[in-house]
């Protein structure tokens, strides 16, 4: 089964999900947007990569009213779920592009580069070549945002936090099957840790990287891009 494949079988079920899955959800989802440090009303450029069912795209709009976005995903029906999310919300500012940003060109000028729970399933090489990406397409002053899971920094940190995950998603619930299929979904990932990935934000040219949180393999953190860096072509 391809990893499309997988996450277009669980797109039904995966909000729902997320709530079990996600020890941390409230923090995890909130965090990336009280961190933006731009006003309110900016008609800010938008791109979520892996976007899902729009989570996190939802968050951001929230926030910024006047924002266009634009979510990529590798799966039409996570894409489907998320269009039905802004069903009510004005979907000219919304674009949807059913695409594998880690192969198909990413095109277009951003202020805000956002991902949840998605590169975590590039192998390293392209985590890295990706990042690089992001720069490119960010306006200077721009940024990029990453909720996402890491691996732990050694061998004994990764097996407590798979042991406490397990631990802690059974204790709110979760029953078998949502688990099983977790777990099968869980295949898929490619984790690195933390420290990696810092160090090939700042080689892609990244500044101002910092960490915001953490619980167990949960993170987020952020890099911008210079305020004096070479603009994108438009």
């Amino acid at each position: 089964m391809t990893i499309q494949e997988r996450f277009d079988r669980g797109a039904a079920t995966y909000d729902r999900d997320r709530r079990r899955l996600i020890p941390c959800y409230d923090d995890f989802y909130a965090i990336p947007v009280e961190i933006l440090p731009f006003h309110g009303e900016r008609e800010l450029r938008v791109l979520d990569l892996g976007a899902g069912t729009g989570l996190l795209s939802a968050a951001v709009a929230r926030r910024y009213p006047r924002a266009l976005l634009t979510l990529v995903d590798i799966s039409a029906e996570m894409l489907h779920r998320a269009e039905a999310r802004f069903a009510g919300d004005d979907l000219s500012r919304v674009t949807f592009q059913v695409i594998d940003y880690r192969r198909d060109a990413l095109k277009g000028v951003y202020d805000l580069v956002i991902s949840a729970l998605s590169i975590h399933h590039l192998a390293d090489s392209d985590k890295a070549a990706l990042f690089r990406t992001v720069h490119g397409l960010l306006e200077p002053g721009g940024m990029f945002v990453n909720a996402d899971q890491v691996l732990g920094e050694n061998p004994m940190a990764e097996q407590l936090c798979r042991h406490m995950w397990l631990s802690k998603v059974r204790a709110a619930g979760i029953d078998e099957a949502a688990l099983a299929a977790a777990r099968e979904r869980m295949r898929e990932d490619r984790m690195a840790t933390l420290a990696a990935q810092l160090q090939w934000l700042q080689q892609a040219g990244f500044v101002d990287i910092s960490t915001w949180y953490r619980y167990y393999n949960f993170v987020v953190y952020s890099g911008s891009k210079a305020i004096d860096a070479v603009a994108p072509r438009h």
